[in-house]
Formats: structure tokens, sequence, C-alpha cells
């Protein structure tokens, strides 16, 4: 699996070395404890509220966030925690994992990153790194947890940068290819008209976020993506 991941992160990153825009230093990109109020708001509303044991914990940027109240009723019977957390990317949800993910020791997570990654110009192999981190640490402490990893969705708005997005999707499917636990989620051509353009009335006004249409079609691909596995678990 090592060598495979090697051989890819190669690829990729000499696309991004064409692409000299996709480079950004780490000093431009937000702090993780931007996120500290987020958190501490989870860990109120897990004190008020405890959360069950063995769900599935979905976790990710604001297509997830914005999603916080509907995920439940979308996705039952299926017994979910819902803590997607603003413009967030991959390297948050490292750096946040122990109270996002895996405190509540979840039979399941279902990650949606590389969205905002990809607009703020983090590298394609930096967003992959972080994400093989992420998936080390679940297996190393939920050996038995399965990874759902949602492919970065089609926009109106970051239409003209979505070929980074597909260098990232690309990587995602590898990853997922090479690990039992992993499950790649293909959450771009759901999306697309018969001419493979993105669709044009599934956005709110700025073009990024789901309205409901939008978010119908997102909720049945992540319903149809857990459903097969983890309706025997509920």
């Amino acid at each position: 699996m090592r060598n495979l991941f090697n051989k890819a992160k190669a690829v990729l990153l000499a696309s991004c070395l064409l692409h000299p825009g996709s480079w950004v230093s780490a000093q431009e990109l937000h702090e993780p404890s931007r996120w500290d109020n987020d958190i501490a708001t989870f860990a109120a509303m897990d004190a008020a509220n405890p959360p069950p044991e063995g769900a599935i914990v979905l976790v990710g940027s604001s297509s997830i966030a914005r999603w916080n109240d509907q995920a439940e009723a979308a996705l039952a019977p299926l017994t979910v925690i819902p803590r997607g957390f603003g413009g967030s990317v991959m390297g948050d949800v490292l750096h946040h994992l122990d109270n996002v993910v895996l405190r509540y020791e979840p039979r399941a997570v279902l990650i949606y990153e590389g969205d905002n990654d990809t607009a703020y110009n983090v590298p394609t192999d930096t967003i992959l790194d972080q994400l093989q981190q992420i998936i080390a640490r679940v297996h190393e402490e939920l050996p038995e947890t399965r990874i759902y990893l949602l492919g970065v969705k089609p926009s109106i708005l970051r239409w003209n940068i979505f070929d980074r997005a597909q260098l990232v999707n690309a990587g995602y499917q590898l990853i997922a290819s090479a690990d039992p636990l992993v499950t790649y989620v293909d959450t771009v051509n759901p999306f697309l008209n018969a001419n493979g353009m993105v669709m044009d009335d599934i956005f709110v006004g700025d073009n990024l976020h789901f309205n409901a249409t939008g978010n119908l079609i997102w909720g049945s691909v992540i319903r149809a993506a857990l459903m097969p596995e983890e309706i025997r678990f509920e």
C-alpha cells in the first residue's frame, strides 16, 4: 500500500509543480485554533445530551456543517453524530480529531474535506498526507471503524478550479482502493448534467452551498453509500 500511495503522490506532486498557484506557505493558512469555540460548543452539546455509542460521525467543512441539523432525519434510521464545522480544511480535522471523532468511538466516520483546501491552494500532496494521518490514527485507536470518504463536490463558484479537486478525488480513490476499511463516495457525478457541467439549480446565492434541492441529492448520495453496510448495526 505504501509503495502504491507514494507512486500516486509523485504523480500528483508533479501536477502541482506544473501549477505554481497550487502552492501556499504554511504561514498563509489559518490556525486550526480558530475552531476552538466550535469544538467547545460540541463539548457543551455532549454534556447536555450525551451522544449515542457506536454511531456514525459526520465531520467536515460547510457542506456538512450546514447540514448538521438535517443529517439525522435524512439518514434515519442510521444513528449519526453531525460534527461539521464551518470552512474547515483537512488539517483542521487532523488537529481536532480527538474531539470531533475519536472521543465518540464511532463505528464509522464520514469525512468531507478538500473543497476549501483546493480553493485555498493547499497542495494536493499536503491534503492527501493529512488524510493518511487521519486514517492512520483512526485505524490505530479504532481498528474496526469504517471510514467513508466523500469526493470533493463540483460547484458553480469553484468550477474554474475543479481540475484541482479532481486530482484530490483521484488521490482519495487510490487510498480507498488500497484499504478495505475506507470507502470512496462519488459526490461528483450526481451533481453533473448530461453535458458534464455542474447543475445550476442546486445552490443558494453564493453558488457554493446547496439549496433544498442540492441537499436532497447530497443526502441521498450519502444515504446510499452508508446504508448497505451500516444498517445492519442499527
